[in-house]
């Protein structure tokens, strides 16, 4: 993508840069309860294996304050330096000032300045969290939340409109307080002895109309890192198309610095999900590249068979399973292109436009599977389903090793922005 970024103050958070030209930076929230130390590391190793590049997890009591030291060093202890977030509501003035080991173990606070306090306490207790940040040389975000809007500030607004005539409705109000609050805790933060570079915002709301408006005005209003994405975005493909709906948009047009695609998961789903789709995004839109993608037909009439879709969903599983090893060992393959085609009609055009691609037979079809390897016909496939599986899958591997560069060992861990694979970790119980 070839839209300009909007310019920013670049934030280290642990060895990640967020904004200042980075590019952007995947992050995800664990679902368990940070009390229980080993569920709550393990899936932190989880997230980052899948592509999350900062992970953030609850801190809401005495008991989850005192679990993140050692939730910190497990990670560390397996290999995984994924830089932690402690994510405060209400009081967290009082767990990172009791639990000084909690607020030297994280790596970047997240405040709610809607539910920080009420109001002199509000000012006082945002304070206090700015400094235990401060001295602890600790980056913060701060993040508006539409749920938890300073009520305050909105009644405030309100009246004023009220008052002047302004014939504001509520939405843009509302919209308006959100900006206002983050820029009114900047400043805050700033009197408090942080610095710029150790600032992110957000102004996050459920509904993708209002956060176009919003982070089109907080860009051009401020140049801290953006924190963006939907709150609440929902479940299934509600949550994934109104997400990329808002996002898409404003990544375009280079707003935003890093992303969450907040996803309700299913009972038991997988809480990597809303990872993956948030690499997805960025790889759709040409602003990262972090797995070879798969390219599959929807099918139709002519694909009366469920072959095509079986191999497809099988070939994504095993990238997603071996890209830890292949970025770790071979350059460049995160930007390999595979096709799975289910008929004649599209199928071999789109197989030879992928690096590997193969063109299964629809209803009718001759039962033969052309492979195309960059563009030319490699082989002819033939078998039952689990015959070609293994046998495609061979290609693939066989492509990744002949085509990309061996990394050097050395530089293999700085060069790669994702850390290290679940997998090949190590959670001591």
């Amino acid at each position: 993508m070839s839209a300009r970024r909007h310019k920013t103050v670049g934030v280290k958070v642990g060895k990640i840069q967020v904004g200042g030209g980075a590019p952007v930076v995947v992050q995800s929230m664990t679902n368990t309860d940070t009390v229980d130390i080993a569920s709550t590391a393990r899936q932190c190793l989880e997230l980052a294996e899948a592509g999350s590049e900062l992970v953030r997890i609850t801190v809401n009591i005495p008991e989850a304050a005192a679990a993140v030291p050692e939730i910190k060093r497990r990670l560390l202890d397996a290999g995984c330096d994924v830089p932690v977030i402690g994510d405060f509501h209400y009081n967290g003035h009082v767990l990172l000032t009791k639990y000084p080991g909690c607020a030297e173990a994280l790596d970047k606070y997240r405040i709610n300045p809607g539910n920080v306090g009420h109001g002199e306490r509000r000012d006082e207790q945002f304070s206090t969290i700015c400094k235990v940040a401060r001295d602890h040389g600790k980056p913060v975000r701060i993040g508006v939340n539409g749920g938890s809007l300073n009520q305050e500030l909105v009644m405030e607004k309100m009246q004023e409109n009220t008052d002047r005539d302004l014939g504001l409705t509520s939405e843009e109000i509302i919209n308006d307080c959100m900006v206002l609050s983050a820029l009114q805790s900047t400043e805050l933060a700033l009197e408090n002895g942080l610095r710029k570079d150790q600032i992110i915002i957000s102004c996050k709301v459920s509904r993708p109309n209002d956060l176009l408006a919003i982070y089109r005005d907080l860009a051009s209003k401020t140049d801290q890192p953006l924190h963006l994405g939907l709150t609440e975005a929902g479940m299934g493909a509600k949550g994934l198309v109104w997400s990329s709906a808002a996002m898409g948009i404003l990544l375009g047009e280079g707003i935003g610095d890093t992303i969450r695609i907040s996803l309700t998961p299913r009972p038991g789903g997988d809480r990597r999900d809303e990872v993956y789709a948030s690499c997805e995004l960025l790889q759709a839109l040409g602003l990262r590249s972090f797995a070879p993608s798969v390219t599959a037909c929807p099918g139709c009439g002519r694909t009366t068979s469920t072959t095509f879709q079986e191999l497809a969903e099988r070939i994504q599983g095993y990238i997603r399973e071996k890209m830890p090893d292949w970025k770790r060992e071979y350059e460049g393959v995160e930007a390999m292109t595979l096709a799975v085609m289910g008929c004649i009609v599209n199928g071999p055009g789109e197989s030879k436009a992928a690096n590997i691609g193969i063109s299964l037979p629809g209803t009718g079809e001759a039962p033969s599977c052309p492979v195309y390897i960059d563009g030319q016909k490699f082989v002819t496939l033939k078998g039952n389903y689990d015959e070609l599986n293994e046998a495609f899958r061979k290609l693939v591997d066989d492509y990744v090793s002949t085509k990309y560069p061996k990394r050097d060992p050395a530089l293999a861990r700085t060069e790669s922005r994702t850390p290290h694979a679940a997998s090949k970790l190590r959670v001591i119980a």
